[in-house]
């Protein structure tokens, strides 16, 4: 009798710990967003957000997600979904490129530093070893994580977050660079993570699709649509997802973000005129299983075409592992679906200053 009270005592403890450890995870302050009563009412005015979730730019596609899928992600397979060795990546100092300087670095994955008319932008920054909650899956690349916070230059002008997925929004990064920051610029929602994670209310910038932020007279970002979602642990679209359209002086810029292909281009086509930069979505795609929330190489060059961009630039791909398909092919396919299409399609290694 006494070695069974021993044992139910010993599965209690254990429970108690097992429980412990899991109410820890799932309330870490990485996990959610800051939700006060004037964001919520915020985001509830949206037509965009309906029974508690933001919809996406169009319908999704419904799918039977395969039960292979998730093994083949926690085991990629060097050589094909992965590298078999390290990849080609360097670290510029970002500060030393002149202000005058219109340039674009690709970071890796949809992480960029942008200059251009003497402002400085960072889009999605992340430097985390591991796109996920849990340290040991969606390992960056052997060599690929090249960026840190100490690489950021003071003064960004403009911090920009399409989504608050684990691939785009870094906790630990996020909180360090914070005094580097002017601005967030950021879809609804959005703001309570940088407000939780110490951010001033006076730098946060959230807003509905079509909206434009004005931060100075030669500075204006539009929070544009997208077909995606949003979440990071329990909870799924309670943030509002974007693409973005940037205008610094006389340049102009689009960015993506994450999202499957629509009609949503062409009329940011149409309201924009051109673009001289697009920095688009290539990676991390599956014809089966999310065909609606990223788009195939040969959408991603279309969608380029549709909003009338001069110079493209892929992205979302050379970093980490979140699909089935070689790690390789979307830039190969975006390079062949490219061809005879009347935009400069450029392929930088992570690290590359492209001055544009």
């Amino acid at each position: 009798m006494k070695s069974w009270k021993k044992i139910g005592s010993g599965l209690l403890g254990v429970a108690i710990v097992l429980g412990g450890a899991g109410f820890w995870f799932v309330t870490r302050d990485q996990n959610d967003p800051l939700i006060t009563p004037e964001r919520r009412a915020r985001m509830e005015a949206s037509p965009h957000y309906k029974d508690g979730k933001f919809l996406p730019s169009s319908p999704h596609t419904p799918v039977k997600p395969k039960p292979s899928g998730m093994i083949d992600l926690l085991f990629p397979q060097k050589g094909n979904q992965i590298p078999d060795g390290p990849v080609k990546a360097s670290m510029p100092d970002l500060s030393a490129i002149p202000r005058n300087q219109d340039a674009v670095v690709w970071l890796g994955h949809s992480t960029f530093y942008v200059q251009l008319s003497g402002k400085r932008i960072l889009i999605d920054p992340i430097a985390a070893k591991y796109a996920s909650p849990v340290p040991f899956i969606i390992k960056a690349f052997d060599g690929s994580d090249v960026f840190h916070a100490k690489d950021v230059p003071d003064d960004i002008d403009a911090l920009i977050l399409s989504h608050d997925h684990w691939g785009h929004l870094d906790y630990e990064l996020t909180k360090e660079i914070e005094p580097k920051v002017k601005a967030v610029v950021t879809g609804l929602g959005n703001g309570g993570y940088y407000e939780k994670w110490g951010y001033p209310l006076s730098k946060i910038h959230e807003e509905d699709w079509g909206t434009e932020v004005k931060l100075d007279k030669d500075l204006s970002i539009w929070v544009l649509p997208t077909r995606h979602f949003s979440g990071r642990m329990l909870q799924r679209d309670m943030t509002l997802f974007a693409s973005f359209a940037i205008k610094a002086g006389n340049r102009t810029l689009y960015y993506s973000g994450d999202g499957g292909y629509d009609g949503r281009f062409r009329e940011i086509g149409k309201q924009f005129g051109s673009f001289d930069i697009a920095i688009m979505e290539d990676g991390q795609y599956n014809e089966t299983q999310w065909p609606s929330v990223h788009m195939m190489p040969e959408q991603s060059a279309q969608a380029a075409e549709e909003v009338h961009a001069k110079v493209v630039i892929p992205c979302h791909n050379g970093k980490y592992n979140l699909a089935l398909h070689n790690w390789k092919e979307p830039r190969e396919r975006f390079r062949k679906a490219a061809e005879g299409r009347p935009y400069k399609l450029l392929l930088p290694e992570i690290g590359d200053v492209v001055k544009v």
